[in-house]
């Protein structure tokens, strides 16, 4: 690791302490003014030697906490910069000539006040070196990258609603019409064209029915074309349980709103795994519910043979409460873990699918749920062949995508971000001929697995991976969402109800358990999914 070295056009400016106990060691506060430059210059080889190399140097924000100096650098390498600051105030406590503790009160150009405490430590080669930090960012009235809009309600609450979700807020995907505001779907250019609707999605009405209040719109990867999580223009939420990861999309505001705790209910959606995948990837609980189970009008479509309605929440309580508000109670399949008859079954081929840390995981899991007598020994099925199952479930949501939303792709060529683009362009050029024959195979492909599952309810991982850092390259990206897309395709061919459970962890980053079930079983999914969760 290189000592810190700056560049004569940033040389640290003398700052004066606001107090000092102990000895001031030489050099520190030129280390302190050098840091402070760097981070103004968003030098980032400058900003890695300033933090002591090693496994054990630690920087904790509100997102979360970063161990290790190389997931300390690859945080900043994924980040714009940061706001231009100055230095109000500066305190230092002297531990011994080697080791001193600062904290720092900034002032941000764009207004309020941070908050940084840092250890500093003198290395052998004798430059000071940040072991530790803590930094408390100026309290944002709104985050960008999580919310379009927020207000305090946004919505009340209907007068004459019941009490079954009241208190509870709601995150909106920004796919839902909500009377008098306007639908943006992820980008800006087709936000600035939309008119206020005139209605209320049912989807939103039935939970302010129920006594939850919309607390905003949150933001969704462009059209609900991806399941990354990421938006070119409105930039990546935060995953609180993985910082510096994927949030998981194309839901990603409302699972992020929810995990950050400013809201209590995503309202959110799912065609290949929107929910289950943010779900997954921030340790929350999602349901995608059976294909047209909950009202879809006044939704802006991707692909309508697979779109779902669904929640995310932080506890299955809530989870219940939003599904029973919205869903028709008289379709609803009982179920639970006290049922006699076998009702779990796995699919080796879709659990290979995962990565190996994946696999590991959910085996070990499934392992000690059988050992707690709730997991009798799933039956292994054939779900058929993935690859194929995949390529027809992808052949008919593009042409599903290009038609909903061809006109205005056409006539705002450059208005989407490049993976969107990128989809939308092979979407264009599937041709229309092999709709009937896709369509064809989709139904047996469908009536395969209502053959293979016979009622009973799949399990699997949620995603096929943990979450992605924010640094991986486009092809990385795209490896992981085709493994993921294998697994996650399935319930949508199958129009299957679909759960992710917070359940695993993978080198302490979170992995849903998924329990995919016979269509209007969504509420004995959950019932089963939290008899399973409280046995942790």
């Amino acid at each position: 690791m290189p000592e810190p070295v700056m560049p004569e056009s940033v040389m640290p400016e003398p700052v004066t302490p606001t107090s000092v106990t102990g000895e001031l060691p030489d050099g520190l506060l030129a280390a302190f003014a050098g840091y402070e430059n760097a981070l103004a210059a968003n030098d980032l080889a400058a900003l890695d030697a300033f933090f002591a190399p090693g496994e054990h140097t630690l920087r904790g924000d509100a997102a979360g906490l970063l161990v290790g100096h190389d997931a300390i650098s690859g945080f900043r390498g994924a980040r714009a910069g940061t706001v231009a600051r100055g230095i109000r105030e500066l305190h230092v406590r002297v531990i011994d000539p080697a080791h001193a503790l600062i904290v720092s009160v900034n002032t941000p150009d764009a207004g309020g006040a941070g908050l940084v405490t840092q250890l500093w430590s003198l290395s052998e080669a004798g430059a000071w070196q940040v072991e530790a930090a803590q930094v408390a960012a100026p309290p944002a009235a709104i985050n960008p990258t999580v919310w379009r809009l927020v207000g305090a309600p946004l919505v009340a609450a209907d007068p004459d609603a019941t009490d079954a979700l009241s208190g509870e807020t709601i995150a909106v995907k920004d796919l839902y019409d909500i009377a008098g505001f306007t639908v943006g779907a992820g980008n800006p250019a087709y936000l600035r064209e939309a008119v206020p609707a005139t209605r209320t999605a049912p989807a939103v009405a039935a939970l302010l029915g129920a006594g939850a209040s919309v607390r905003g719109v949150a933001q969704t990867d462009e059209f609900a074309y991806s399941i990354a999580g990421d938006n070119e223009h409105y930039g990546t939420p935060p995953n609180v349980r993985v910082p510096g990861g994927l949030p998981g999309g194309s839901s990603s505001g409302p699972a992020a709103a929810v995990a950050l705790g400013q809201a209590s209910i995503g309202l959110a959606t799912d065609t290949a795994g929107s929910i289950r995948v943010p779900a997954s990837y921030q340790g929350l609980w999602g349901l995608r519910s059976t294909h047209g189970a909950v009202d879809r009008a006044g939704l802006l479509p991707l692909a309508p043979s697979f779109d779902t309605v669904g929640w995310i929440t932080r506890t299955p309580g809530v989870l219940r409460g939003a599904a029973a508000a919205s869903l028709d109670l008289s379709l609803q399949v009982a179920a639970s873990l006290a049922d006699a008859a076998p009702r779990f079954v796995l699919s080796s081929a879709l659990v290979f699918a995962a990565d190996d840390d994946v696999q590991a995981a959910f085996v070990t899991g499934l392992d000690r749920l059988g050992r707690t007598g709730l997991v009798t020994e799933p039956d292994l099925v054939d779900v058929g062949d993935l690859v194929e199952a995949l390529r027809i479930f992808r052949t008919v949501q593009a042409i599903e995508a290009w038609r909903a939303n061809r006109d205005w792709v056409t006539a705002h060529p450059d208005a989407l971000g490049a993976a969107v683009a990128a989809r939308f362009e092979i979407a264009s050029r599937t041709d229309p001929a092999e709709e009937a024959e896709a369509r064809t195979a989709l139904a047996a492909i469908r009536a395969r697995l209502d053959a293979v599952l016979g009622g009973r309810i799949l399990l699997l991982p949620s995603a096929s991976s943990t979450a992605p850092s924010r640094r991986a390259d486009p092809a990385t990206i795209d490896a992981t969402r085709t493994a993921t897309l294998t697994m996650t395709s399935l319930a949508g061919i199958g129009g299957y109800p679909a759960l992710s459970v917070p359940l695993f962890e993978v080198h302490g980053k979170p992995v849903g358990l998924c329990l995919v079930g016979p269509r209007h079983s969504d509420l004995a999914l959950i019932d089963i999914g939290a008899e399973l969760a409280g046995s942790r």
